[in-house]
């Protein structure tokens, strides 16, 4: 595998990481009343404010279109197991399970033979990604800290 490849796989571990504990952290509390209970109350709260409402819709459209590529690329490359990972997305968290999906398919790709894109990018981007990734770690280790 490229140092590129590497590379990339270890910030989507990172990532799926970070989204474990920053969701399960908070799905705990719900899994006082067994399986079931705890997600009738867990969805009934993402319905309590405008806010939750509008991200609760955000995600599901967003884990949608995300499982929809997931299983078109791994048919399209023959990555095993896909349907793991949106089970996964639906009881654990898609912002871990993505991630996951991730890494497999990097390895599958290189396993293929299929060389890594190089990471081609541009100063911007990098500022950018920075900002928008410093931004959510810090957004996930203050929801720790209430």
């Amino acid at each position: 595998m490229s140092p590129s490849r590497k590379f990339l796989c270890a910030v989507y571990a990172l990532l799926a990481m970070v989204a474990l504990v920053g969701t399960w952290s908070h799905n705990v509390a719900y899994l006082g009343g067994g399986f079931l209970d705890a997600n009738r109350r867990f969805w009934l709260d993402t319905l309590v404010t405008p806010a939750s409402i509008s991200i609760t819709v955000d995600i599901l459209v967003f884990a949608f279109a995300a499982n929809l590529w997931m299983v078109l690329e791994a048919r399209r490359i023959g990555l095993p197991y896909v349907w793991l990972y949106v089970l996964a997305g639906l009881l654990i968290a898609i912002s871990a399970a993505f991630p996951l999906y991730m890494i497999h398919r990097e390895c599958v790709l290189s396993k293929r033979g299929e060389s890594a894109l190089p990471l081609a990018l541009r100063a911007a981007d990098i500022v950018g990604l920075a900002v928008l990734g410093l931004g959510c770690v810090a957004f996930v280790f203050g929801t720790l800290a209430r």
